[in-house]
């Protein structure tokens, strides 16, 4: 004849079903825990930023311009250059301590390649007499 399987609780069983009772408990307040953080709200920031629809200023839109001409002012200390291209002469300002360095080593005379928006200098190098010979060829 086949075992019968009883549902009554045998010697040590009880220890077991314990356990597994604990557990239940266990992982069932830990999950109900969780969700109980997961609908709190933020806190607000202690101070309010700016609103991110506000608008940009047209020099702030406005895409880097590259520039080659040449140098008829510079003033390093103060953060000015102005470039004469072929059509126009053109002044910009920059208050970049890097950008500043590297208007150190223009002269008025050299030919420079600018990159500006907005008439702030954002990068500036001397143009070498080579790449003037090997652009032409």
């Amino acid at each position: 004849m086949a075992p019968m399987i009883s549902f009554e609780s045998a010697a040590g069983g009880d220890s077991v079903e314990n356990m597994i009772a604990i557990l239940v408990v266990a992982l069932t307040s830990l999950a109900l825990n969780g969700l109980s953080f997961a609908q709190t709200k933020p806190a607000p920031p202690a101070t309010p930023s700016a609103p991110a629809t506000e608008k940009k200023t047209e020099a702030e839109r406005a895409q880097a311009t590259v520039l080659t001409g040449k140098v008829t002012s510079v003033d390093a200390k103060a953060g000015k250059l102005t470039v004469k291209t072929n059509d126009k002469e053109i002044n910009m300002t920059t208050d970049s301590e890097s950008t500043k360095t590297a208007l150190e080593k223009l002269k008025v005379g050299d030919t420079a390649k600018v990159f500006e928006r907005g008439g702030t200098v954002i990068a500036a190098s001397p143009v070498k007499a080579e790449s003037k010979t090997k652009a032409a060829k």
